[in-house]
């Protein structure tokens, strides 16, 4: 018998991959392709630290999750 109403005849297909780690090369890379004018512009150096002794790339990453995580604030603020 068919599936009664609500029942899902096969699972969603996975997720795309999502690359989670990033380096200072691929954000340099990034920006050049984004914007050729400015390129990569870091004058505080922040992207080349290691906060709380963790590697590069999970600093790059607390980075991007605290400039989103500000960025909504700001939105909210904003309304």
């Amino acid at each position: 018998p068919p599936p009664g109403p609500g029942a899902s005849a096969a699972p969603p297909p996975p997720p795309a991959e999502t690359r989670l780690r990033e380096t200072k090369a691929d954000l340099e890379a990034l920006a050049k392709e984004l914007n050729p004018t400015v390129g990569f512009y870091d004058p505080l150096g922040l992207s080349s630290q290691n906060f709380w002794g963790k590697s590069e790339e999970e600093t790059i990453g607390f980075l991007r999750h605290a400039e989103i995580k500000h960025g909504r604030v700001a939105e909210i603020g904003r309304a």
